[in-house]
Formats: structure tokens, C-alpha cells, sequence
């Protein structure tokens, strides 16, 4: 069975967050909540393994609780 890799494997992981940022610039906070849930849908899809999407649920939960 596949596993969460939560292992650096990106390039250049600054300009992935510069890249966010960018596309943020401008929303009101509902637009980029919506942006949001539209990337995590697309790369939910691309990722397309019901286990490893509720791994990663799990694991960004509990990374910290923001409310």
C-alpha cells in the first residue's frame, strides 16, 4: 500500500510559495479560501488514492489547529 510522502521533493520550494502568494494578491479572503479549495480539489484529483488524501487530511489536522 502506498504511503504519505511528506519527504522534501520539491525543486525550489521558495518559489512554489512565492508562486501562492502571487495568486492570492488581490482576493478578498472568500475568493482565496475558494482558490484554495479549487487547487486542493485539482491536486486531490491528479493524486486520485482515497488513503493517501485521508493520510494527508490526517497529517495537515494535525500540524496545528488555526481556529
Amino acid at each position: 500500500m502506498a504511503r504519505l510522502d511528506t519527504s522534501p521533493r520539491l525543486d525550489d520550494p521558495d518559489a512554489l510559495f512565492a508562486a501562492l502568494m502571487e495568486v492570492h494578491r488581490g482576493l478578498s479572503p472568500d475568493a482565496s479560501r475558494r482558490l484554495d479549495a479549487r487547487l486542493i480539489l485539482l491536486l486531490a484529483n491528479h493524486i486520485g488514492d482515497a488513503a493517501i488524501l485521508a493520510e494527508a487530511i490526517a497529517a495537515a489536522r494535525a500540524a496545528g489547529d488555526d481556529g
